[in-house]
């Protein structure tokens, strides 16, 4: 499902980033490990086609996505991967089931808003649905975030730092909600963190340095 080779990426100006091969299969869960400022989120961007590589290759579901022209590019992720990121992108304006309904109307699905609330309550924050994002904590904001990462049941997912604002409660329970998700649509999900309470719950796993 997510298969990489040789991947390097290079900032203006600054040295050539190298990263390990990634290889995660349908259904699987891989964790990527890495101390703050190793480039875990560079390779994330790459995985999901945000930046293009400056070497290697990114292939996903059998789509090498160097291949994509931009436009392409964009109807691709929204078909096929959900990103959680580290800054969340919401529409601050909207309330959290606008800010994932438009999510689903991005990628051209039809709006569910069953699909919505089922996600919200699953993550314990169905009770946050009709509220304003500036209205929430930071832990419940990034919630809020795998939720609209899960919302159109991708085969790829991709999360940046998911459980970082989390207690170990919360963390268990999010893990166990994109584990659940991963295996029941059939998805890859890759975890890129330095949060070491990870490091014992998924075997596959690579580290950057």
């Amino acid at each position: 499902m997510i298969n990489t080779q040789n991947l390097s990426f290079q900032y203006d100006n600054e040295e050539l980033m190298s990263f390990p091969d990634v290889n995660c299969d349908a259904g699987e869960m891989m964790l990527v490990l890495g101390q703050s400022g190793v480039g875990k989120t560079t390779l994330l961007h790459l995985l999901s086609g945000i930046i293009r590589a400056k070497g290697g290759s990114v292939s996903i579901a059998g789509q090498n996505l160097s291949e994509l022209s931009d436009k392409k590019l964009d109807h691709f992720r929204g078909q096929y991967i959900g990103v959680i990121f580290q800054k969340f992108h919401f529409i601050k304006s909207l309330n959290v089931l606008e800010n994932l309904t438009i999510a689903q109307k991005l990628a051209g699905k039809q709006i569910d808003k069953n699909r919505c609330k089922e996600l919200l309550e699953n993550l314990q924050i169905g009770h946050k649905i009709n509220s304003k994002i500036n209205e929430l904590s930071q832990g419940e904001i990034q919630r809020v975030a795998i939720a609209r990462a899960l919302v159109n049941n991708p085969a790829v997912i991709l999360a940046d730092e998911p459980t970082s604002a989390l207690d170990d409660s919360n963390c268990q329970a999010v893990l166990d909600l994109l584990s659940t998700q991963a295996k029941q649509s059939g998805a890859a999900l890759v975890i890129v963190t330095h949060d070491t309470r990870l490091k014992d719950m998924i075997d596959n796993k690579i580290t950057i340095s």
